[in-house]
């Protein structure tokens, strides 16, 4: 791309922000389409993000190497890491063996990912400000105009921002100045040696500096307003992961470290002659003379002499997590609303674009307001999916090219359902997020399957996929039970499994939910759905039980129970059968099964051989037909009475491989 000076315009269709695992995700799918866009990148590579954090380098998401099985799309259901490509080469477990890679692997795979696809990626090139220009010959009815750090202009008709969350949280209270941020607080040990170490944050970057510490520290008390959340009770990955959480071991067990609730805002951090820091409340400054001396301010202790925090600290450390970057977008662009969660995010919808410009979609770990606290949308294992959905919706909206979506025989319903829920792993890091959906044809006779849509937008699903739903529909979701998560669950309570059928719907570890609807449901009941409902009610529900090795094959326990619902909502037989016994139906049915509608009488299907026969005899599912027939003579044999592999055909009626009453294939 040839950069231009003030005022002069350089034009592209996709300018991405950010080359992180996000905007290196969305330039692979643009490349691969044959797109005209770029990726703008401030450092002189890839992943920036991960050279300085985390401090302590260690990732908290997984490399599962190792599974047991070859199905690649399962195995991404156990690598947090990779990115999404046709490249097998690009698979994180060829950077790393630890379980918990080190960030500089991830630098590496970034570069590599990059190198080998060759993205387009302007590096050194920092976006300073962007802004709007109207023009009715735009795509969205404007352009994006960026300026770099040394005034090139730069003329976008969509912009896909993905450039994290990146500015440090900070609370402001009286005497928080005298804290030392996440960002730039030693992480050599030794600087903290014998020290009282106060932290003030609970998420994963407090456990991390306190992990790191724990060993030399007299004590460390940890500060926040929350009490903690550990990831394994709230299903969210986000929360407390048990690698970084010793010190709540050392809390419990009651070695001098702890953790305390208070709201930041009401508390304040004096600093006396020696250096040390004490906590007290923000009401007794504002009591306090402007001109008293540090060592004169009351202290919590003086009326309350076993105050939690009456000791004095060395050190105080700020580990409050990040929030979104605003200040390089003009205020035209509407991205926040002012409110207080809006400041963490932008303000976008669920189909990942601002709600106040047009052709603007935020992607990646900036992206999660969307599903914030729920499923994996902030993290590399899910946004690579959310990333792809994004690029689907680009591909109609701009060039025509609808969802891709495989079209089917009604009869293979079941098999395309059973395969994915136990293979996709879109569905399984993105639960109640992203699902897959299925479009009937008229008379129900095929079907059309659309892999992972964003679930919230069901009710624009014809407008954004291009795909007609005029004849009913299935969602195919992957949910916990709703009483199942939280940080105030017992999460390991006795018979907490559910193993039978008729108990599915009581289901509590990730089982798929089907949701079938006879038409498709309107913005207004998406958006008045029941409370935890991640869809409107449907019109017939079913939960697949859930599953201890989530491996949804038992034909019992899954397949079947799957099947009558299906057959249920369709009005339908979906078995499969052998031509004989679709021969049998023709002569005692008025409508055949679509298996033989669409098999046998295309002179399709199973023929059954004689060591079926035997042994639907043998268990009573058939009669012996043969036995019922007089022998015939050979010489009194006429043409047509041979099969055409010289087989003698029976006078008695054709007997089904399976009593039509049976269970088949």
């Amino acid at each position: 791309m040839r950069r231009k000076g003030p005022g002069l315009l350089s034009h592209r269709d996709y300018c991405v922000l950010g080359a992180g695992p996000a905007g290196l995700q969305m330039a692979s799918f643009l490349q691969r389409a044959g797109r005209d866009y770029v990726v703008f990148e401030r450092a002189s590579a890839p992943g920036s993000f991960f050279t300085r954090y985390p401090r302590h380098r260690k990732l908290i998401s997984i490399n599962k190497r190792y599974t047991g099985k070859a199905n690649a799309e399962f195995n991404l259901r156990h690598d947090w890491n990779s990115l999404l490509s046709h490249d097998p080469r690009l698979l994180f477990r060829h950077y790393s063996r630890a379980y918990f890679p080190d960030a500089g692997d991830m630098v590496r795979y970034l570069g590599d990912f990059a190198d080998t696809l060759g993205l387009h990626v302007l590096y050194n090139t920092t976006i300073t400000h962007v802004t709007l220009d109207k023009d009715q010959r735009a795509w969205n009815g404007h352009y994006f105009i960026l300026i770099d750090q040394k005034g090139h202009t730069y003329q976008c008709s969509v912009l896909l921002v993905a450039t994290g969350v990146s500015v440090p949280n900070q609370v402001d209270f009286p005497g928080s100045e005298y804290a030392e941020g996440y960002e730039s607080v030693s992480v050599d040990p030794g600087d903290f040696v014998g020290q009282n170490v106060l932290i003030l944050g609970r998420g994963n970057s407090a456990f991390e500096t306190a992990e790191n510490i724990l060993g030399v520290t007299n004590f460390i008390h940890m500060l926040s307003r929350s009490r903690v959340r550990l990831s394994w009770a709230t299903h969210y990955v986000g929360d407390l992961r048990a690698i970084n959480n010793g010190l709540l071991d050392t809390y419990q067990l009651k070695s001098l470290d702890g953790l305390l609730e208070s709201d930041l805002t009401d508390l304040a951090i004096v600093k006396d002659h020696e250096g040390r820091f004490h906590i007290t409340l923000k009401f007794f400054l504002e009591e306090t003379s402007t001109n008293q001396s540090a060592d004169a301010i009351p202290l919590p202790q003086d009326d309350n002499d076993n105050f939690a925090m009456r000791v004095a600290y060395d050190r105080v450390i700020r580990c409050l997590g990040w929030r979104f970057d605003f200040s390089i977008f003009n205020q035209s662009l509407r991205l926040s609303s002012g409110s207080e969660f809006s400041k963490k995010y932008p303000l976008i919808r669920a189909s990942y674009e601002s709600k106040g410009s047009r052709g603007l979609f935020i992607l990646g770990t900036a992206s999660h307001s969307v599903d914030y606290r729920k499923s994996a949308g902030g993290f590399i294992h899910g946004f690579r999916y959310t990333v792809r959905a994004v690029h689907r919706l680009l591909e109609h909206r701009h060039h025509g090219v609808a969802w891709p979506s495989t079209e089917l025989p009604i009869t293979q319903l079941t098999n395309a359902i059973i395969r994915r829920v136990n293979e996709a792993s879109g569905l399984y890091q993105m639960f109640s997020v992203l699902a897959d959906v299925i479009l009937l044809k008229e008379n129900a006779s095929a079907f059309e399957y659309l892999e992972e849509f964003p679930m919230q937008m069901l009710a624009q699903l014809e407008t954004l996929t291009g795909r007609p739903a005029r004849h009913g529909l299935f969602v195919v979701n992957m949910e916990y039970g709703k009483n199942f998560s939280g940080p105030d669950k017992d999460v390991f309570f006795y018979d907490r499994s559910v193993g039978h059928t008729e108990d599915a719907w009581l289901s509590n570890f990730l089982h798929p939910v089907i949701y079938f609807y006879r038409r498709l449901p309107t913005e207004q009941e998406v958006r008045f759905r029941p409370a935890q409902w991640p869809l409107p009610r449907p019109t017939a529900i079913h939960h697949v039980v859930e599953d201890f090795l989530t491996d949804w094959t038992a034909p019992v326990g899954h397949i079947l129970p799957l099947r009558r619902f299906l057959e249920n909502c369709l009005d339908t037989d979906l078995r499969s059968f052998y031509a004989e016994s679709c021969f049998l139906f023709t002569l005692t049915r008025q409508k055949l099964p679509p298996f033989c509608q669409q098999g046998y009488l295309r002179m399709q299907g199973l023929m059954g051989t004689e060591s079926l026969r035997r042994h639907g005899v043998e268990s009573g599912l058939l009669q012996d037909y043969a036995t019922m027939d007089e022998p015939l003579e050979d010489s009194s044999q006429q043409p047509g009475e041979h099969g055409p592999e010289g087989h003698r055909l029976s006078r008695g009626p054709p007997h089904p491989s399976l009593d039509s009453n049976k269970e088949e294939l």
